[in-house]
């Protein structure tokens, strides 16, 4: 895999990005929300990653900010034009390029095939074990797989260094999960983010996303990090997960689903607000 990020053309890009259907059907799925601490602990995992964001992120302030960072950008991919995506991929590539240490480089096309790779994995979980699509439905894996390569190659990791096709990238988690080490700097960002210090109002909330975070994690990343697991919190989590599948099967996906020019000027505004703090936050410090 090259080293230094390999950017499609404009011409690239939009060929690419016609192909988005079943990518924008999942991505506008609540459930696949559920799934948002699973992909962040297998991307922490990555000792890689896990420095990156311990050495270059405010996270014991921002608990969440790298949580939602990475999800609006995906929603980004998924819904906006070629000309927002190439500016909003540009402008992360270009803070990626500061993100450099010991062994890691925030540009590395192995890390950005990572970090979508915990993404893809993450909604193919959800919706083959909680939204359950019936019988009579068509299977979405193969081709959402197909269509999701495009959030790594907009970062730098170009289409053919990615597994070519869904058992390829089966076979890619299995072997890198099996490789994993979680560090004590992976630990201390999952602490922070599970058990945030400055969201305590938000305690209820942030107990039930714990749950259903060590619910779905793969067993051997959940011990790893540590996370409480126990006949109780089985049942609870297999409930809740039980329930969130029900209604989703009972409520019309008119109403279950954003409209999507909601969600994606929600994104754009997050991502922008945090782009400017975080210039802001490098003028600061010289």
């Amino acid at each position: 895999m090259p080293a230094t990020p390999q950017i499609p053309a404009p011409e690239r890009l939009a060929e690419r990005l016609a192909e988005r259907d079943v990518l924008r059907a999942l991505a506008a799925e609540p459930l696949i929300g559920l799934g948002a601490g699973r992909a962040l602990l297998m991307q922490l995992a990555h000792p890689g990653v896990a420095a990156g964001v311990a050495e270059h992120s405010d996270f014991a302030d921002r608990p969440l900010a790298r949580l939602f960072g990475t999800l609006d950008f995906l929603l980004i991919v998924t819904f906006g034009t070629p000309e927002e995506v190439g500016r909003i991929a540009a402008k992360v590539r270009g803070i990626h390029a500061t993100v450099r240490g010991d062994g890691y480089s925030g540009n590395d096309p192995d890390l950005q095939m990572w970090v979508n790779a915990t993404l893809i994995d993450t909604a193919l979980h959800i919706y083959e074990h909680v939204m359950r699509p019936g019988d009579d439905e068509p299977d979405l894996a193969a081709e959402y797989y197909r269509q999701s390569r495009i959030v790594a190659e907009v970062l730098g990791c170009p289409l053919e260094s990615q597994p070519a096709d869904l058992a390829e990238f089966r076979a890619y988690m299995a072997e890198t999960l099996a490789a994993l080490e979680v560090t004590d700097a992976a630990r201390e960002v999952a602490a922070a983010v599970l058990w945030p210090r400055k969201l305590r109002v938000l305690a209820p909330g942030l107990a039930v996303f714990r749950l259903i975070t060590a619910a779905l994690l793969p067993e051997p990343l959940r011990e790893r990090f540590g996370l409480p697991w126990t006949h109780n919190r089985r049942r609870v989590s297999d409930l809740l997960l039980r329930t969130a599948t029900d209604l989703h099967h009972l409520t019309p996906g008119v109403l279950r689903r954003p409209p999507q020019p909601i969600l994606m000027r929600l994104a754009s505004h997050r991502v922008n607000r945090t782009l400017s703090a975080r210039r802001s936050r490098r003028r600061a410090r010289g």
